[in-house]
């Protein structure tokens, strides 16, 4: 765990060094995945049964390579009744702060006469990819999931590794609409989505996380279909005064340290004495947490404390444009206001990250390793498109067409300005 203090000869340089660091351990894995992508492209579900047998040791064929109904509804009553209340409360909110990004569809008509606008339609077909073990989260279907059925989709395909899929996951995929689940996994499963694969249709957009293999593939289906996002390790930057638990301050960092030995968590504060008392209490609870052994070795490798001014937090919030920034003080609107890059922000010493990971309803697929400079969190939006509408009249089209023709002209495309003038009598 590093440290820096603001007031220390080449803080600038040295924190802006340490807010680039790559985190990720790359992987040389783009062949495998080119030889993947192609080979079930080629063979289709073959390929899938094949790379099931050679990766995942199990035989699957055309029928059980897909999850029953029965499955789904027995899984799903076999996971404990606190946790299906939970998910059906979780999804419950999800679905209602999504349904309040639903834009409107437009029609106006200008001072020429020409009626312009727009239109917003769901996507078709999406496929969630949900990673299996450990990391066979029902929170990652619901985040994919209920936006995905909120906007209309009218089918939603999820693939998750073949194995015994865990009760929460299937009750979170009935709650959320989930249409279908197939036994496939790895860039096998982006490929089947992509292209189509047997009994598995293509879908329009991918979503959802995956490993190293999982985000090749997206990056290489690209164009062929959409995806959300190329997600890296998680992270979260906590701003805190002195008046604050340092135990609920070192859960907060903890909450995500958890998550993967390259996770990061980092600390702001103006107390050097406060940030001593975080320290040994994230230490005392490293000890205890069941997931201890990750989370000391992102806290170790990649875990900061800064000692600034608070009022130095939303640029230097800025410079790391971190997935979660939390401001636990007493005002936290005068240092959120003034924060650009950041996935989700959490204000208020009561708003842990944590419950936006699950029953907020905001969604947790946020942007990673500095994207957040650039892109936002997945949102109703990612489930939608937008078609443009023009028409125009005899009259419209009058008032429209010469700077038509002189534009055509200029680009050297006759053609289009044939497509204008032959409608005013000069083609």
């Amino acid at each position: 765990m590093r440290r820096f203090h603001h007031s220390d000869p080449g803080f600038a340089a040295e924190f802006a060094a340490f807010a680039n660091e790559r985190r990720e351990t790359p992987e040389d894995v783009d062949a495998v995945v080119r030889d993947v992508l192609a080979a079930v492209r080629r063979d289709g579900l073959s390929a899938l049964l094949k790379y099931a047998r050679e990766f995942d040791r199990i035989e699957l064929d055309e029928t059980s390579i897909r999850v029953s109904e029965q499955e789904i509804e027995e899984g799903a009553r076999a996971c404990p009744g606190q946790v299906r209340d939970a998910i059906a409360f979780a999804a419950g909110r999800i679905r209602a702060y999504h349904e309040r990004q639903r834009p409107k569809d437009e029609r106006f008509t200008d001072d020429t006469g020409v009626e312009l606008g727009w239109r917003w339609t769901a996507l078709e077909a999406v496929g969630i990819y949900v990673p299996g073990g450990r990391a066979a989260y029902p929170s990652t279907v619901l985040m994919n999931a209920v936006p995905a059925q909120t906007a209309g989709v009218e089918r939603i395909a999820m693939v998750t590794p073949p194995g015994r899929l865990q009760p929460a996951v299937l009750a979170a995929a009935k709650a959320a609409g989930v249409t279908e689940i197939w036994r496939v996994g790895g860039a096998q499963a982006v490929a089947a989505l992509a292209y189509g694969a047997g009994p598995i249709r293509p879908v329009d957009k991918i979503v959802g996380p995956g490993n190293a293999f999982v985000t090749a593939a997206k990056r290489r289906v690209y164009g062929t279909v959409g995806i959300d996002a190329l997600a890296g390790p998680s992270e979260i930057v906590v701003v805190a005064d002195a008046t604050n638990n340092p135990d609920w301050i070192a859960a907060d960092l903890l909450s995500q340290a958890e998550h993967d030995p390259a996770a990061q968590s980092i600390l702001i504060t103006d107390d050097e004495d406060f940030a001593g008392r975080v320290e040994a209490a994230v230490q005392a609870q490293l000890r205890v947490l069941a997931t201890g052994e990750d989370a000391a070795a992102s806290w170790r490798d990649h875990g900061a404390i800064v000692i600034a001014p608070l009022s130095q937090a939303p640029s230097l919030v800025d410079l790391i444009a971190p997935e979660h920034v939390e401001f636990a003080v007493e005002q936290p609107e005068e240092l959120a206001d003034r924060v650009r890059h950041a996935g989700a922000m959490f204000l208020g010493r009561h708003a842990p990250e944590a419950i936006g990971d699950y029953v907020a309803g905001s969604n947790h697929v946020l942007p990673t390793s500095r994207a957040a400079r650039f892109s936002s969190g997945l949102s109703l939006y990612d489930f939608l498109k937008r078609t443009s509408i023009v028409r125009c009249d005899e009259r419209a089209f009058a008032a429209l067409a010469p700077a038509t023709i002189a534009l055509a002209e200029a680009e050297g495309l006759p053609a289009h300005a044939r497509s204008a003038a032959i409608r005013m009598g000069q083609g």
